[in-house]
C-alpha cells in the first residue's frame, strides 16, 4: 500500500521561527566582540520527535535537522521563483530523454561530522553508496520510515527490496548489499536512479534533508538511538539535546564550505539581503533552540533581547503590529525591531477520521460541523484578522491553486443549515449524535481558547465536543496510528508542487505520515494516477483542481485558514529573508553582535524617557 506525507504543522503554532526565519551570521566578528561567540537564539514552541533524517516528517524536526544534514540539492537562498542549485551534487542531474534515468555526480571531498561511530572518531568521505544505503533504509519495512510513501512505486526494484525486508525480524538483519536495479552507485562519486515512470517532482525531493546520505557506521553504532545522534555533513553538528528543553548546534569546523549568494531579486539589495554577498558561510558559531511551549514567556524573553526572533501571536499582536499597515508599532521601531510579513503556502483544518463509525458514513454530520464553524471569527480572534479563509485545500502560491475557489460555499458559515444537516445526520446515525472528541496539539492558553471556541460553535448547533490537549509527539503518534476521531492540524507542501499536498488524500496513503483522514475515493485516486507523471501544465492543473473539488464535496475535513506569517526580529538579526520551502537557512543568518550588545543599554535609555 502506498503512503505519502506532507509536512505537518500544529494548527495554533507554526514553525515560522524554525522553518522560515532561521539564523545566520558572519565568520569574522566585530573587533569589539572578538571574544564573544555568535550564537543564534531561537524559541521552539514544541518538542521535536527525531533527528534521524530518514524519518523526518514534521516541520519542527526538519527545521533542526536541516542544519545538520545536507542533500544533493538545495534552494537558492535569494532567488524567486524558487530555484534549485547543487549542494552535495557536482551539478544538476543528467536526465535521459524518456525522463526515466537520473545520473548524478557527487562532489569529492565531502566529509561527515567527526563522530564516535567512525574509526578514531574522524568523519569519513561521503560516497555515492551512502545515498543508496539511505534510500534502501527508507524502503526497509523494519525501519518503519514515514517517508516510504515518497518512494513507493517510483524506483525500479525498490518495492521488491521492501518486500524482501519483510522476511527479517529486525532492521539491522537486512542485507543492504542486495542489488536494486534502479538504485546504484556506478562508482564512488556517481549515483544513478532509474524510475518506473516519469516523476517530475523527484528533483525537489532530492533537496530535502530526508534524502541526505547516511553513513552505515552510524546506523550500526547507534541502532535505534540514531534518532538522537545525527551524523551529517552540514555546517552545524549536534552538541546538546536535552529533550523537551534545549538543543544546541555548533559550527562544524570541518565543513566543506560555501559562500553567501551574490545574486537574488532586485529588491534584495534594497532590503540588505546582499550585504554579505560572497562572504564565507556559516556566520554563526552556534544555534540554541529553547523549548518554550507558552508564548508569553517567549515574548518577554524576546523583548529582553534574549531571543533573536519570534512569531507574533494574538496576545502580543497589538503591542507589536500596526494592523493597518502590518508594520512594527512605534514602540517596536524604537527598539530597532521590525516585522517580516509574507504569505505562507499552508492550510489548517479540523480533520475527520473517515473510518470512524460515527463520522465516516455520515456526510451530513461532517457538513453540519463545517457549516457550524465561523472561520472569519476564528481568524479575527486567534490570528488578528490577518490570516485568509481557506475556501478550499490547496493554498495560494502553488501553481494549481484555483482562484475561483473563493466563489464556492465550502467555507460557508450557516448555523441554520448546520442544524438542518444535523437532523439528517441523526436519522442516518439512528439517534442523537454522541459527544465527539477532537485532539489539539498543544496545551497553551491559545490552544485551550481554540478548543473552547470550537466547543461553543458546535454546541450552538446541538453537538457536544470533547477536547484532548496533548503535546506534539503524543499528537503525532495518535495521528499516525489512526487513533484520533477528529484532529486539529495543518500542512505545508514539502515541495512546490500541489500533488505533494493532494497525496494526503490518496487511498493508498493511509496511516503513518500520510492520509491521516483515512479518506478514500476511487475517482480521486484515478485522477491522481493520471496527473502523477505529468510535468506542470494546463492539463495537470485542471486535474489537480478537479481532485480538490471531489475531495471537498466528500468533506473529510473542515478547512479553516491559510496563514499570513508575521515574524518579528531584532535589528541585529541579518539576512532573514523568508523562504517558503527551504529549511537549511541557518548558515545564511548573521548576528550583528555590536548591535545586540548595545540593546541592554538601549532598554535602559528607553526606560528613562518620559511616558
Amino acid at each position: 500500500m502506498k503512503k505519502r506525507t506532507v509536512q505537518i504543522r500544529p494548527a495554533a503554532m507554526v514553525l515560522l521561527v524554525l522553518a522560515v526565519c532561521l539564523p545566520a551570521g558572519c565568520r569574522r566578528r566585530p573587533d569589539s566582540s572578538a571574544s564573544e561567540r555568535m550564537v543564534i537564539r531561537v524559541p521552539m514552541f514544541s518538542k521535536i520527535q527525531t533527528l534521524d533524517c530518514g524519518n523526518l516528517t514534521d516541520v519542527y524536526s526538519i527545521g533542526v535537522a536541516s542544519q545538520i544534514y545536507e542533500s544533493l540539492y538545495e534552494y537558492h537562498y535569494l532567488k524567486r521563483p524558487v530555484e534549485l542549485v547543487p549542494l552535495l551534487a557536482e551539478d544538476m542531474p543528467d536526465i535521459s530523454e524518456d525522463h526515466l534515468t537520473y545520473t548524478i555526480r557527487i562532489r569529492k571531498g565531502i566529509f561527515y561530522h567527526d563522530d564516535p561511530c567512525f574509526p578514531d572518531g574522524k568523519g569519513r568521505e561521503v560516497k555515492a553508496a551512502d545515498f543508496v544505503f539511505a534510500l534502501k533504509r527508507i524502503a526497509n519495512v523494519k525501519y518503519m520510515s514515514q517517508r516510504w510513501t515518497d518512494w513507493n512505486g517510483r524506483i525500479v526494484g525498490l518495492d521488491e527490496f521492501r518486500e524482501y525486508t519483510k522476511g527479517f525480524r529486525r532492521e539491522s538483519d537486512v542485507d543492504y548489499s542486495v542489488e536494486v536495479e534502479g538504485l546504484r552507485a556506478l562508482d564512488d562519486y556517481t549515483l544513478q536512479l532509474k524510475l518506473t515512470k516519469p516523476w517530475p517532482q523527484l528533483i525537489w525531493y532530492l533537496a530535502s534533508a530526508v534524502t541526505a546520505p547516511v553513513p552505515r557506521e552510524a546506523v550500526d553504532y547507534y541502532g535505534k538511538d540514531i534518532m538522537y545522534h545525527p551524523v551529517g555533513t552540514g555546517p552545524f553538528r549536534l552538541k546538546v539535546w536535552e529533550r523537551g528543553f534545549y538543543i544546541e548546534l555548533v559550527r562544524n569546523e570541518k565543513w566543506h564550505g560555501g559562500t553567501y549568494p551574490t545574486e537574488g531579486e532586485p529588491s534584495d539589495w534594497e532590503n540588505g539581503y546582499l550585504e554579505d554577498a560572497g562572504k564565507p558561510l556559516p556566520f554563526a558559531d552556534a544555534i540554541v533552540y529553547r523549548v518554550i511551549e507558552e508564548f508569553q514567556p517567549a515574548w518577554l524573553m524576546f523583548l529582553r533581547g534574549d531571543l533573536d526572533i519570534m512569531q507574533i501571536f494574538k496576545d502580543n499582536f497589538a503591542q507589536a503590529v500596526n494592523p493597518d499597515t502590518l508594520t512594527a508599532t512605534p514602540a517596536m521601531a524604537e527598539r530597532d525591531i521590525r516585522l517580516l510579513v509574507f504569505d505562507d503556502p499552508s492550510v489548517f483544518w479540523i480533520g475527520f477520521h473517515m473510518q470512524d463509525p460515527v463520522l465516516g458514513r455520515n456526510k451530513p454530520l461532517r457538513k453540519a460541523i463545517s457549516r457550524a464553524i465561523d472561520r472569519q471569527a476564528a481568524i479575527r480572534l486567534f490570528f488578528n484578522g490577518v490570516h485568509k479563509v481557506a475556501y478550499g485545500y490547496l493554498p495560494p502560491g502553488l501553481e494549481e491553486y484555483d482562484p475561483n475557489i473563493v466563489h464556492t460555499d465550502y467555507a460557508k458559515y450557516d448555523p441554520a443549515e448546520a442544524r438542518a444537516l444535523l437532523q439528517e445526520a441523526q436519522q442516518i446515525h439512528g439517534g442523537p449524535i454522541p459527544p465527539l472528541t477532537i485532539a489539539i496539539p498543544g496545551t497553551s492558553n491559545l490552544d485551550r481558547q481554540i478548543g473552547q471556541f470550537l466547543q461553543k460553535y458546535l454546541a450552538d448547533v446541538g453537538l457536544q465536543l470533547r477536547v484532548d490537549y496533548m503535546d506534539w509527539p503524543t499528537y503525532l503518534d495518535g495521528l499516525n496510528k489512526g487513533k484520533l476521531q477528529i484532529f486539529f492540524s495543518g500542512a505545508s507542501p514539502s515541495i512546490p508542487d500541489s500533488l505533494d499536498m493532494l497525496m494526503a488524500f490518496c487511498s493508498w496513503n493511509w496511516g503513518y505520515g500520510g492520509n491521516h483522514f483515512h479518506y478514500s475515493n476511487p475517482e480521486f485516486d484515478a485522477l491522481y494516477r493520471q496527473a502523477e507523471p505529468m510535468f506542470p501544465g494546463p492539463e495537470r492543473t485542471r486535474l489537480c483542481r478537479q481532485m480538490e473539488r471531489i475531495m471537498l464535496e466528500d468533506c473529510p475535513a473542515v478547512f479553516l485558514n491559510h496563514r499570513v506569517a508575521i515574524a518579528i526580529i531584532h535589528g541585529w538579526y541579518k539576512n532573514a529573508k523568508p523562504h517558503e520551502f527551504s529549511y537549511n537557512t541557518a548558515k545564511y543568518r548573521r548576528i550583528d553582535l555590536e548591535k545586540r550588545n548595545r540593546y541592554k543599554e538601549l532598554l535602559k535609555e528607553l526606560k528613562k524617557k518620559p511616558k
